[in-house]
């Protein structure tokens, strides 16, 4: 049995608690936002987030930082992104060098460019981060439904004990040196998912969706590698297979709010309506910083980018895509003489 605090009660956050309390480990919640945790208390229930999983009865919750944080081996950072450089801020008064960070978040820091992992190691220096990630939904992690995830680390002792500390029945975790890989995959899939939304909202078919999600991965695989991330990462599961789940199912915030934007709805308005955040408007920006920092093109996250902050009706947007210049395929492949 391991002590483990999970820093942030939304739905991410809370299913991992459940997890980890249910794998027979001592686990501690700790939000912010005082009426969350009355809730959590009272309820055992986060009835806006995870309704109807009943949590396990071991799981304490507190908005009191140091006393989350005191004597764990584990903080797993489940804020949302925006969120993760002030709450680092924040631990670093009370972390010490034998804990161990699980970043669980996903995107992109707008006004550094940096991953999550680098903006913790900003903040609290000499930190050992790690992450974990995959095709994973929250509303079922919490349900116990069959899951399979990555735990990235620079360290091999450190992914196996994590490995060990996550696996269970239903939740099984691969191990991956590739930490920049695994978390541009995830952050980037999420401005891809985005587009598979307006295309749903727009009316568009399984046609479409396949489409963007087969282009979108190439284009999250060409930056990826650029930066350094390894191309096996984008064709396993924080690549191709988050994509996928992120871009097919209703549980995916990023398609939810996309849906609505293909509907007419401004980015703000459906950020509203979907009550979460929504990671890939926040990561879409930064995704096209990265591109002209490496000379990279990405098509489809920069007509995202335009329906998003310039104005651009969605169909011109699909239009723009379809009417580029004539391409190859794989421009790697040779004709035959």
């Amino acid at each position: 049995m391991e002590r483990i605090a999970v820093l942030g009660a939304g739905s991410w956050g809370i299913a991992l608690a459940q997890l980890l309390a249910n794998n027979g480990h001592e686990v501690t919640v700790w939000s912010v936002i005082e009426d969350e945790i009355k809730m959590l208390k009272e309820k055992h229930e986060h009835v806006d987030k995870l309704p109807g999983v009943k949590l396990n009865d071991s799981l304490e919750y507190t908005t009191d930082l140091k006393a989350a944080m005191e004597g764990k081996k584990v903080l797993v950072l489940a804020v949302p992104s925006p969120f993760t450089r002030s709450t680092a801020r924040s631990m670093k008064e009370f972390y010490n060098k034998d804990q161990i960070i699980v970043n669980v978040a996903k995107g992109i820091e707008e006004s550094s460019l940096l991953t999550l992992s680098a903006v913790i190691e900003q903040e609290i220096e000499g930190s050992n981060v790690c992450v974990l990630s995959g095709p994973s939904h929250a509303e079922e992690v919490g349900r116990g439904l069959p899951t399979t995830v990555v735990v990235g680390a620079k360290k091999k002792n450190d992914a196996v004990f994590l490995q060990n500390l996550f696996m269970s029945e239903v939740f099984r975790v691969y191990t991956s040196p590739d930490i920049l890989g695994i978390e541009l995959g995830a952050a980037l899939k999420n401005v891809v998912a985005l587009a598979a939304g307006i295309a749903d909202g727009l009316g568009y078919g399984d046609n479409t969706k396949a489409a963007l999600i087969t282009r979108g991965i190439t284009e999250i695989a060409r930056l990826g590698t650029a930066m350094g991330g390894k191309f096996e990462t984008f064709c396993g599961l924080t690549g191709i297979g988050d994509l996928i789940v992120t871009c097919a199912s209703m549980h995916s915030r990023n398609r939810r709010a996309g849906i609505l934007i293909g509907q007419g709805k401004t980015y703000e308005e459906a950020m509203a309506e979907v009550k979460m955040v929504v990671e890939g408007v926040y990561s879409a920006k930064a995704a096209i910083g990265l591109a002209e920092k490496y000379g990279i093109k990405l098509p489809i996250i920069e007509q995202v980018n335009h329906i998003l902050f310039d104005g651009m009706p969605a169909k011109e947007a699909m239009f723009n895509l379809m009417l580029r210049d004539k391409k190859l395929e794989h421009p790697d492949i040779e004709w035959e003489e």
